[in-house]
């Protein structure tokens, strides 16, 4: 699958954003999908997942502890996209985030590994500053 990440931008602390990644050339339910985020000088890092029951809008999620109450992963099976809504925005969210896909069937470990993955979308900066 091909997917296209959006959404990002200037925010200020506390602030929010939707980030959106749309899903051609295959369908998001089909796949387990995820979210990276890469700042300078560092490793890319899990930040929230979703496998597919083939259903649900929010489907099998697990989240990175420094995101678990501020950030929620969902998908929209009708139009095709994995959407990552992120409240409460820290200086330390700042980075280039990416979302990422491979057909559905990883245990909880391997969905939260970046290598697992085998589609990615080009990255979309958010940075959080007053």
């Amino acid at each position: 699958v091909q997917l296209q990440a959006s959404g990002g931008g200037l925010v200020q602390p506390g602030g929010s954003l939707r980030l959106s990644c749309a899903v051609s050339g295959g369908t998001v339910s089909d796949n387990d999908m995820a979210w990276f985020r890469q700042a300078p000088g560092k490793e890319r890092q899990f930040v929230a997942v979703s496998r597919s029951n083939g259903r649900t809008t929010f489907g099998m999620t697990s989240y990175a502890e420094f995101v678990k109450g501020r950030f929620t992963i969902s998908r929209d099976n009708g139009a095709n996209t994995l959407n990552l809504q992120m409240n409460s925005l820290k200086p330390e969210d700042t980075a280039v985030y990416y979302c990422a896909g491979r057909r559905r069937g990883l245990i909880l470990s391997a969905a939260m590994t970046p290598g697992s993955y085998d589609s990615w979308g080009q990255g979309t900066q958010v940075t959080v500053s007053s």
